[in-house]
């Protein structure tokens, strides 16, 4: 393996830092995508203070597409989808992100970065869970 086999996940986590550490010095918010995205869809509240998050998840988008360009690599590879999976895992996730009080980003990200205790469990919890999901879809039910 080379350098060039990490360039992508390298690039990325720079990427992904260098954002977080912007937008807490910034105006002081964490970059959890769970609550930026939330903080779109919640109409009510919604006014022009909110238009960082607009920007924030056009960046997320844009650079995946600046990337594909780029480099003329696809956005994933091209997988059979199983439709009912695939809701039944998105609604799992949005219940975990709530159960949990954030996600990957906001404590993995941020909040191990900022030695939350509170975010050291989370991505604990998550971590385990997701090497179990993985072993039990894979060993055990075949997926």
């Amino acid at each position: 393996m080379s350098l060039t086999d990490f360039l992508p996940a390298l690039l990325g986590g720079l990427l992904i830092g260098a954002a977080s550490v912007l937008l807490l010095a910034g105006i002081g918010r964490i970059a959890g995508i769970s609550g930026i995205t939330f903080g779109l869809m919640d109409r009510p509240n919604w006014n022009t203070a909110n238009l960082w998050r607009v920007g924030f998840v056009a960046g997320l988008v844009a650079a995946g597409a600046i990337w594909t360009q780029w480099t003329g690599a696809p956005l994933a590879p091209a997988r059979t989808a199983n439709v009912p999976l695939l809701v039944i895992s998105g609604l799992l996730v949005g219940w975990g992100t709530s159960l949990g009080s954030g996600c990957t980003s906001g404590h993995g990200v941020c909040g191990l970065g900022r030695l939350s205790v509170r975010s050291l469990a989370s991505v604990l919890t998550f971590m385990a869970t997701g090497a179990l999901t993985v072993y039990l879809a894979r060993h055990v039910f075949g997926l």
